[in-house]
């Protein structure tokens, strides 16, 4: 009885770190908004860079395709954030390119169909893999890389802030977001025994240094 109610409470409180995540990752993919009104406005993509999109969608999408029931069964909530971000990074990615000079418009069409091609190489290789814990692993591992290969882009936010003194390139809801989006997806893989999730944390310690030099 006592081991049962300990289960409920361990998924009750699973879920709700995953809904959290979800919820906090909604105000960081809404956060390039601002961004897009300008551009929008001046009709010019100016000095901006198109790159983020192009790393997050790729990012989006290998998460949501590991947190799919083809690679694991008890993930949706990793699908279903992932699968959302990826439809506004797509949206993003469109719009810089409707607004991009003609040498930054070929170039981002180039990176999207990279990272589509990319991502269609790694589905269908993945299925291949007729063993299901192997199959896990590998998109795990690759959706574990590409989530660590974000990790860098902080570091170099915060060596920014350090050499200008200031915090014009790091706005402050930004980074709450990502260090509560984090802290939430960390939780949730930790209490559903998945350390592809849980790779979160060194994100989490970044963010966590943002705000102590935002504030």
């Amino acid at each position: 009885m006592i081991l049962s109610v300990s289960s409920s409470v361990l998924v009750i409180c699973k879920d709700a770190a995953g809904v959290a995540g979800n919820f906090f990752a909604f105000g960081l993919f809404v956060s390039p908004i601002a961004t897009f009104r300008r551009i929008l406005r001046n009709r010019s993509t100016q000095q901006f860079s198109g790159l983020p999109y192009i790393y997050a969608l790729l990012n989006c999408l290998l998460c949501m395709w590991y947190g799919t029931p083809f690679i694991s069964s008890d993930n949706v909530l990793v699908m279903s954030v992932n699968l959302v971000g990826a439809v506004f990074q797509l949206i993003y990615i469109t719009l810089f390119i409707a607004y991009a000079d003609k040498v930054k418009k070929i170039r981002m069409l180039g990176l999207l169909l990279a990272v589509l091609g990319l991502c269609a190489i790694i589905v269908a290789g993945s299925l291949q893999i007729t063993d299901g814990g192997m199959r896990r692993i590998f998109v795990g591992l690759l959706s574990g890389a590409s989530l660590i290969s974000m990790f860098a882009s902080p570091l170099f936010i915060i060596n920014l802030v350090i050499r200008t003194k200031s915090v014009e390139f790091m706005p402050f809801y930004l980074s709450l977001s990502t260090f509560l989006m984090s802290s939430g997806f960390f939780v949730y893989g930790l209490l559903n025994y998945d350390p592809f999730i849980s790779v979160s944390f060194p994100q989490h310690i970044v963010c966590a240094l943002s705000l102590i030099l935002i504030l």
